[in-house]
């Protein structure tokens, strides 16, 4: 098969933080930026690696307090390479494109084999060109390697060329501007040395986690004229010098090992990466092994999309790939809102494997479980935010890192105004909804009851035990109310002039509550009676919550205006923008709170929204399951309703994150075809046209990549897995699919089920095994496949 490419061409220093997020190669432990080797981070490059779950504390002095601050860890930098020019002319700069004239340049990422290619060509201040060649990779079949090819060719000189292959632990977290006020350098207690002739490493520590992280690099070229060593504590660095000729090509390979203490069945990080990159195969044997474990990757994440979108949607798909592999299995982490690509965020884990799970579920289920194990592993720190906020059951996090706590900011920068502001996201008490949403599709999609019996109900019960619990009655409305919250907008973190932060009645919050809290009554139906036992014994469940929730989600509180389904209580009530005159006069306004701000208002005055918030239900719950809710809950939502409910919003919302696109464009390809292809497009190009203005850069956007993926997957073929069926009602986007595609999944143990959705039928493929034949649904009938069959089924026009 012919790698499919993302490529780019010429050096173009605005463009560069921005070409690295995308050109990131990873392998679910470890990940690095698509920086040049030769360059160090300054104000154009940033390289930066980054490890699965390395988080480190660090306090800072903001608006006079101190604030703390978890990050994701930038861990040493494994690139530096840097070479000159030595002859009779003299002892050349470094050779980087901020010092040499770049006379070609070339950045290929190869999608479908995991490797970054570049080919450059210098010319210093002497007119001595030469051609650098590089292939770069992270390992995918062993995560603890990475390596490095280069290969130099001298154009029109004679003499050496001097190459420092080195180990740098003199990294900062560096990589967002607004953050660079606050505390930054997480990594203490370096030291380098040497093990061997063409082996270094270096070793050091995080300053608060107390985490330890080694590197070891093995720096091999046959031709090397002369070798020495020159270490500090802070940066490990070996000197090769390289005799050069015109045409002649000298072959540098670069292998090296990574490991922290966090890893399983080690003792010493440093005795096993100096072990490690000792045994690591050559570069060519280590380039077979890893190319084999991509084949294998994308065997099982197959995907075929016709055009351009189908191109996009490859890229999308190798970055969750490389985020969340399977070697994540073996690992205590959680879905980084900005993949391991930047330092955006914090690396933090929010809600986004809301839109992550559903994918990976049909695909890698054992990923999707190790996910959901990282939330059980802090549902203890959920019962205890819980009690501290005097509620029984589980409060989840808005923002997890490594142990569980919330860490939200306090405080966050507006860089429009340059002032520091109280931060209410913390209020995001949804995000325990979502949790609890990808466990029950999870179950789903794979059947794995063991886990839906254990840590799965542990989760779910308590969670349904918090919604139950701070559900207040009205007897006014003669309805539960849930008060002081914030909701996916984030716009609205208060009422105007309000002297306490939350709004009140959510409906995407009360009625993601409502399904949680039935989801909880039919999973204690479905829990063998000893396991029922041994959970009402280890949580003190009873019988009387179980009629409490059942009370509770068929009363919830969802106010309605005009027809339409409110945002919360008393969205009403609030002033209408003036959107056209916005946009007039800021051009783009998806950071409309910012600007508002800035202005001395508040976005809270407006009936404005971030992004999709009442529309997310949308997302969640196909039609059926809707209108299901909103029944149970003693509202009647038809087409027209939702439709018109559609419409508010549509023209209220400033799609100030990636995934409010991507939601509209999936709710749109049920509710009002027409317009769908404009969100579904925006969501696509989000990252690499990079769409909000320079936060790419920061850090690709996981969730909307994986959201993109799976809007073909599930959005577009009405794809479900509810009632051991796969259940599908497709309705093609044509400017995103083409007139055909296809692709394979992986459902209640059956391996590489092939889909493809022509124009007028639907194809499945069930491959041979000893599984249960498949039951396929579609509205008007329901087919059995057995497994080793093909199965064609005409669609309606």
């Amino acid at each position: 098969m012919t790698d499919a490419t993302w490529s780019y061409d010429g050096y173009v220093p605005p463009e560069e933080r921005l070409r690295e997020s995308l050109c990131t190669l990873g392998n679910g432990y470890f990940a690095t930026r698509g920086a040049l080797p030769e360059c160090e981070a300054d104000e154009i490059h940033y390289p930066g690696t980054y490890v699965a779950g390395c988080y480190d504390r660090l306090t800072s002095m903001v608006a006079g307090r101190e604030v703390g601050n978890e990050d994701l860890v930038n861990v040493p930098n494994w690139l530096p390479l840097r070479f000159r020019c030595l002859s009779e002319e003299g002892v050349g700069p470094w050779l980087h494109p901020d010092t040499a004239q770049v006379l070609e340049h070339r950045q290929s990422l190869l999608l479908s084999s995991g490797l970054l290619e570049r080919r450059t060509v210098y010319e210093d201040a002497v007119g001595r060109r030469v051609t650098v060649r590089q292939l770069r990779l992270v390992h995918m079949a062993d995560p603890h390697l990475a390596a490095l090819r280069t290969e130099f060719t001298a154009r029109n000189w004679t003499g050496e060329l001097e190459v420092e292959s080195a180990l740098d632990g003199a990294v900062r977290n560096a990589g967002v501007a607004r953050y660079r006020d606050l505390a930054d350098r997480h990594l203490v207690h370096g030291h380098s040395g040497t093990a061997a002739p063409d082996l270094f490493w270096l070793r050091c520590r995080t300053r608060a986690s107390d985490v330890r992280i080694a590197l070891a690099a093995r720096t091999t070229c046959p031709d090397a004229a002369q070798t020495y060593s020159n270490h500090t504590d802070r940066r490990a660095a070996q000197l090769l010098h390289l005799p050069m000729a015109p045409g002649r090509t000298v072959t540098v390979d670069k292998v090296v090992a990574l490991h922290t203490s966090r890893d399983p069945a080690i003792s010493d990080p440093l005795q096993a990466a100096v072990d490690r990159a000792r045994r690591a195969p050559s570069f060519d044997d280590l380039l077979d092994s890893h190319l084999t474990a991509w084949d294998q990757l994308w065997r099982r994440a197959e995907l075929d999309v016709p055009g351009a979108a189908g191109r996009i949607l490859r890229l999308h798909l190798f970055h969750v790939l490389q985020t969340l592999s399977p070697h994540t299995a073996d690992l205590d982490v959680g879905v980084p809102a900005r993949g391991l690509h930047g330092e955006a965020y914090r690396g933090h884990v929010f809600w986004d494997e809301l839109f992550v799970l559903p994918y990976l579920n049909l695909h890698f289920p054992e990923v999707s479980r190790a996910l959901l194990t990282y939330r059980h592993r802090r549902l203890e720190r959920a019962c205890r935010a819980a009690q501290d906020a005097e509620r029984q059951g589980a409060l989840y996090p808005w923002q997890s890192s490594s142990d569980g706590r919330e860490e939200t900011q306090q405080l966050h920068l507006n860089p429009n105004s340059g002032r520091w502001l109280p931060d209410h996201t913390h209020l995001q008490h949804h995000v325990g909804s979502a949790v609890a949403y990808n466990i029950w599709r999870y179950w789903e999609a794979t059947g794995d009851a063991e886990f839906l019996h254990t840590k799965g109900a542990e989760m779910l019960l308590q969670i349904a035990r918090f919604w139950a619990d701070t559900a207040t009655y009205d007897a006014g409305l003669a309805r539960y109310r849930i008060r002081g919250v914030v909701g996916p907008d984030e716009y609205h973190d208060a009422y105007p002039d309000a002297d306490r932060p939350g709004i009140d009645d959510n409906a995407y919050t009360n009625v993601t509550a409502a399904w949680v809290l039935t989801r909880a009554l039919d999973l204690l139906d479905l829990l063998p009676p000893p396991r029922r036992q041994e959970l009402a014994e280890r949580i003190g469940f009873d019988g009387g919550e179980a009629e409490l929730w059942r009370d509770v989600s068929r009363s919830l509180h969802v106010p309605f205006h005009d027809g339409v389904i409110s945002q919360f209580a008393g969205y009403e009530l609030l002033t209408e923008l003036d959107w056209e005159a916005y946009t007039n006069k800021y051009g783009d306004i998806r950071r409309l709170d910012r600007i508002l701000e800035a202005e001395g208002d508040s976005v809270n005055r407006y009936q404005a929204s971030k992004q999709a918030d009442a529309l997310m239900l949308g997302y969640l719950f196909p039609p059926a399951e809707l209108s299901a809710l909103f029944a149970q809950l003693g509202h009647r939502l038809d087409d027209v309703a939702w439709q018109r409910t559609v419409d508010h919003y549509l023209r209220r919302t400033s799609h100030g994150s990636t995934l409010s696109g991507l939601v509209h464009g999936w709710v749109l390809a049920r509710a009002r075809r027409a317009d769908a292809w404009r969100f579904a497009h925006e969501a696509l190009v989000g990252d690499i046209a990079d769409v909000q203005g320079g936060t790419t850069g920061e850090g690709i956007h996981l969730g909307a990549m994986a959201g993109t993926v799976d809007l073909v997957q599930r959005g577009l073929t009405g794809l479900e897995t509810r009632g051991d069926a796969l259940r599908l009602d497709p309705a093609p986007l044509p400017e995103l699919t083409g007139s055909s595609y296809g692709f394979a999944l992986r459902y209640l143990g059956h391996w590489g089920i092939r889909l493809r959705i022509l124009p007028d039928r639907l194809r499945i493929t069930v491959p041979a095994s000893d599984r249960s034949p498949i039951t396929v649904e579609l509205p008007d009938r329901a087919v059995t496949v057995r497994p080793g069959d093909t199965c064609e089924l005409a669609l309606e026009s």
